[in-house]
């Protein structure tokens, strides 16, 4: 006799609507769908789905208007498309308790079945009841329940809304009632990431902070610091934090746009990449086997945060907006992609870098190697902030060479800086100062690009990083780097790549002759060569 799960199941199967039915959970199959060529060990769709939320966001900051930024603001809130669950409301109160976890069953709009899980426990008597909408293992159809916050909602999935009637825990015909667009809500959120920060970003769950999030807590003295940046960007306000100003107030959409994009991306959600790394390592124990479970599952979900669905089971899509995206847009940039480091177009090496340690820590995790795994986490973590120092480099270049790029270029390099910030000063409080100093909003597109670029390359290798790692700014028109902006010390231009093997065998007076010589040729490149502004490739 079929149980009541398999019946649903084997009906789904046989409807003539079973494709558009895709909120009950299907057998498992022997691997999972890959995130970017990698392959997690547990279901991470949903988790994978955060980038959704960031994709709809980004959407309705391009309206550029109060009203589309106030449709941003709660999609960034309420989210609507990670841990999506229902709040119905039940008239007669509940039989009897349930527990988090236990299976409800009913049906959507066209009467096909739907499930769900218990989300929060419930005493008997209780009228309201949170109920999470189960996940498929395909990410093109893990979910058909997406509401929250968003403006383009899905509802094939949702329960029926009005009057309906559920199975709850084997207790059948529990009435309740619900409204599919007030009522359907998310438990994780692209703002919940920073908000949550005060009690997620401790050992254990109740220890010391993280020493990488330490860092941000000493620089800014707010756990919450990505949720205020955001805020304060969305309103159009000026930010006090850590004893530093930064002032949107001026800024049009546009820019305001750019700061509340990169902070969600690159300050909420790469922090978060950390924390699961983290929680990954706190659950590894050799005499806990259901801990080691979940301590590569907490390393599938900082694969997914750090990733995003959009990009696809082989990675490199282009239509991603989380991290991963950022570095393949950067190393073009900086001339960093390909496995060498040494290329500006395909996968970053950040990229590279990054998914060989996942796949280490995942093995790692499995053989109970904590330690080992531990120096994979540590290696992720300094190559994550690589793309941070790329792009607030990037946009000194800009604001120095190309005064009338606006208040955009300032927004973005602005946001990069804050992003990456607390690590320099964590190594040189002068050199982080001077960074701020010069990349700080409102500060009138006067960076000074030399200043910043060798504040930040006194600090690599306290930061853990290396030259060949962050690069220099690249003329790909030319086919060379910008004059003076070669990777750390290298001047950049035409001449750069000529500069050592000239050099060796040469007397201190051939050398100064040649430094006569590259002087003028540099000159003359320097008056030759015109600033390209690749406004497609901003991020």
């Amino acid at each position: 006799m079929l149980s009541f799960k398999s019946f649903v199941f084997t009906a789904l199967l046989a409807g003539s609507q079973a494709e558009n039915l895709r909120s009950v959970m299907t057998p498992r199959g022997l691997s999972q769908e890959l995130i970017a060529g990698f392959e997690p060990s547990s279901s991470v769709e949903d988790h994978n789905a955060i980038d959704r939320d960031q994709k709809a966001m980004e959407v309705q900051l391009g309206d550029k208007s109060n009203a589309s930024f106030e449709n941003a603001k709660a999609i960034y809130e309420q989210g609507g498309n990670s841990k999506t669950f229902a709040v119905l409301t039940i008239p007669g109160g509940l039989t009897v308790s349930v527990g988090k976890g236990d299976e409800v069953f009913g049906t959507n709009e066209a009467g096909l079945p739907i499930q769900g899980k218990v989300y929060e426990a419930a005493s008997s008597s209780e009228t309201t009841l949170k109920v999470q909408y189960l996940t498929g293992d395909s990410q093109a159809s893990y979910s058909d329940c997406q509401v929250g916050g968003l403006v383009e909602t899905n509802t094939v999935g949702c329960f029926t809304a009005a009057n309906g009637t559920l199975t709850v825990a084997g207790v059948a015909n529990v009435a309740y009632t619900y409204d599919i667009a007030e009522n359907n809500d998310n438990g994780r959120t692209l703002q919940g990431f920073s908000t949550s920060a005060q009690k997620k970003m401790r050992v254990n769950g109740n220890g010391a902070f993280y020493d990488d999030f330490q860092k941000f807590l000493d620089y800014y003295g707010d756990s919450d610091y990505s949720d205020k940046f955001a805020l304060a960007a969305l309103a159009g306000n000026s930010l006090s934090i850590g004893g530093k100003t930064f002032d949107f107030s001026s800024y049009d959409f546009e820019a305001r746009a750019e700061v509340v994009k990169k902070t969600t991306a690159y300050m909420g959600t790469a922090m978060y990449v950390i924390r699961e790394l983290e929680d990954a390592l706190d659950d590894c124990v050799a005499s806990d086997s259901t801990r080691n479970d979940d301590a590569v599952k907490a390393l599938d979900e900082a694969v997914a945060f750090y990733t995003g669905s959009l990009e696809g089971s082989a990675g490199g899509s282009g239509s991603g907006v989380q991290f991963y995206a950022l570095a393949n847009k950067r190393c073009q940039n900086l001339n960093t992609c390909g496995t060498s480091g040494d290329a500006n177009t395909g996968n970053s090496k950040v990229n590279h870098d990054i998914f060989k340690e996942f796949d280490r820590m995942q093995q790692n995790l499995n053989t109970v190697s904590c330690a080992d795994a531990r120096k994979n986490k540590e290696d992720i973590a300094k190559k994550l902030f690589v793309p941070l120092v790329q792009g607030t480099i990037r946009y000194a270049h800009i604001q120095e060479n190309q005064p009338d790029s606006g208040t955009k270029a300032e927004s973005e390099g602005a946001v990069f800086a804050a992003a990456v910030l607390p690590v320099v000063h964590a190594c040189n409080t002068a050199d982080a100062t001077t960074i701020y100093q010069n990349m700080r909003p409102e500060s009138g597109l006067t960076a000074d690009f030399n200043a910043v670029k060798n504040a930040f390359e006194r600090n690599y290798a306290c930061m853990g990083i290396t030259c060949a790692d962050v690069g220099g700014m690249w003329d790909k028109g030319n086919d060379r780097y910008f004059d003076g902006a070669g990777p750390c010390g290298g001047a950049g231009g035409s001449d750069d790549g000529v500069n050592v093997g000239l050099a060796v065998g040469l007397s201190i007076g051939g050398v100064a002759l040649l430094g006569l010589i590259l002087m003028f040729v540099k000159r003359r490149n320097a008056s030759a060569v015109e600033f390209k502004s690749d406004d497609n490739n901003q991020i």
